[in-house]
């Protein structure tokens, strides 16, 4: 199982996932970091180059929006993707990623069956069907130039009540290499939240999915808070769950200290009960 991390500067700031690896007393095999269409204008080949040093494979989260602002961005609606408007830089990007050539995971336009993404259908005047033209349209580009080193990573939030639909957001098994589910325990983190276990965040969406497709499935975004239950715990049950799920083959934790402390070194009891799960040589 490869075994990955999001640190919040990601190839910028190796002092993190030097922390990092030195709390959970083993180096990672994938480290994931997000660049977004209004702030990175090229591929970045040296950030990409620091992480394969390390003996790492780059997954890039790529966002169309302008990360400082919300959900409602009309110049990255769908529409405008699928028309063209953004296409010079798409392909700029693909060029620069063939040009690098080695191997990278892209995960373009996560947690599309939410609402608080401008791709997302279920907001910023996006219809159905458009996520989906979307990423074809984006992935055919690449195809174009031949860009052909990329895994192709969809990447949903777990489903809840009110979220839009899976099957119909899937751009089908010739435009996608990995399925990456993100989900999280936010404990009491936030109101109207509760403590979870991992098979209650993370069963129905994984049931649905597999109903849909049969690609490799990875967690892209896991943690857990401290706050409603104990985290070293559920820590110690993520990892015998994992045991317990052979279609998982990569998870990347998410290792930021943001909405809540998602991070391992939030106590010691977490700390050591990740180092202790992930001492297992399946992970690498």
């Amino acid at each position: 199982m490869l075994f990955g991390v999001s640190t919040p500067a990601g190839p910028t700031g190796l002092a993190e996932l030097d922390r990092f690896e030195q709390d959970a007393a083993k180096r990672v095999g994938l480290l994931a970091y997000y660049q977004g269409f209004a702030h990175h204008p090229d591929f970045d080949r040296s950030g990409a180059d620091s992480v394969r040093r390390r003996g790492a494979r780059p997954m890039i989260t790529w966002e169309p929006w302008d990360y400082t602002r919300g959900s409602e961005q009309p110049t990255f609606a769908l529409r405008r993707i699928i028309a063209g408007t953004h296409d010079a830089y798409i392909r700029r990007w693909a060029r620069g990623i063939k040009a690098w050539g080695k191997p990278l995971l892209l995960r373009f336009g996560h947690e599309m069956n939410g609402d608080w993404y401008p791709w997302a259908e279920a907001t910023n005047g996006n219809a159905a069907g458009e996520y989906i033209k979307a990423w074809r349209h984006v992935h055919r580009i690449f195809r174009s130039v031949g860009a052909r080193n990329v895994d192709w990573v969809w990447s949903p939030n777990v489903i809840y009540p009110g979220s839009t639909p899976l099957a119909g957001l899937y751009p089908g098994d010739r435009y996608v290499d990995w399925v990456g589910v993100d989900g999280y325990n936010w404990g009491t983190s936030q109101p109207g939240k509760r403590w979870q276990p991992f098979e209650e965040i993370f069963d129905p969406t994984l049931a649905e999915v597999q109903r849909i497709t049969d690609k490799p499935l990875m967690l892209a975004e896991v943690a857990s808070t401290e706050l409603g239950g104990d985290k070293a715990a559920w820590i110690a049950d993520f990892f015998a769950t994992l045991k317990r799920r052979p279609q998982i083959r990569a998870f990347v934790w998410f290792n930021h200290d943001k909405e809540t402390d998602w991070r391992i070194e939030s106590s010691e009891s977490a700390r050591a009960a990740f180092a202790a799960g992930v001492t297992d040589p399946r992970y690498c």
